[in-house]
């Protein structure tokens, strides 16, 4: 419909969603040993939408490789059934045991080499950057991350602390990827 000086006043609804880019899948990766969360978001312009979300375990019996390989298969299985068309990656922060660093190190490093092997363009974050995105503040404590998950995606069920860090990383990724794309394209 034009106003009197030929303006549209507004598009109808099926006009205004054809001219939106579609929505890019998001996998966030919260990367450890014995827990690896995982979510899965929808981000079309500001609009987030929750897909799935979850962790995988490795078994503590299990020799190293053998957790690794669980970690691996656990993250190609929700590749394969979710579909992303990106990945994010939450950054290691080195602990005070060097042994327990390493560890969370190997497992993201299946973190980034399930994604990769799948052709996912792949992002890191740091922690304090996830959580000032997420909550606002950079040293947020865990019980502020899963309320503002909550809050940001109302149909998250996020059943444990790993699933919502993953989707926290998630939403950080949407937030800031089209700054990234940006300065890639500088």
């Amino acid at each position: 419909m034009n106003c009197p000086g030929g303006l549209p006043v507004s598009l109808p609804s099926a006009y205004a969603g054809a001219m939106s880019a579609p929505p890019i899948r998001i996998l966030g990766i919260d990367p450890g040993l014995r827990n690896t969360g995982w979510g899965v978001i929808e981000s079309q312009g500001s609009r987030l939408s929750f897909i799935a979300c979850g962790r995988i375990r490795s078994d503590g019996s299990l020799d190293m490789g053998n957790r690794l390989r669980q970690l691996h298969e656990g993250l190609m299985e929700v590749i394969a059934d979710f579909a992303p068309h990106e990945a994010a990656v939450e950054e290691t922060f080195v602990n005070r045991d060097p042994q327990s660093t390493l560890k969370l190190g190997q497992a993201r490093g299946i973190a980034l080499m399930a994604p990769a092997l799948a052709g996912l363009e792949i992002a890191e974050y740091a922690a304090n950057l996830v959580k000032k995105t997420v909550v606002g503040a950079g040293h947020a404590e865990k019980a502020q991350i899963q309320m503002m998950v909550r809050v940001l995606l109302p149909a998250s069920q996020a059943a444990s602390a790993d699933a919502a860090d993953a989707l926290a990383v998630a939403i950080c990724h949407a937030q800031h990827r089209g700054a990234r794309a940006l300065r890639a394209s500088l």
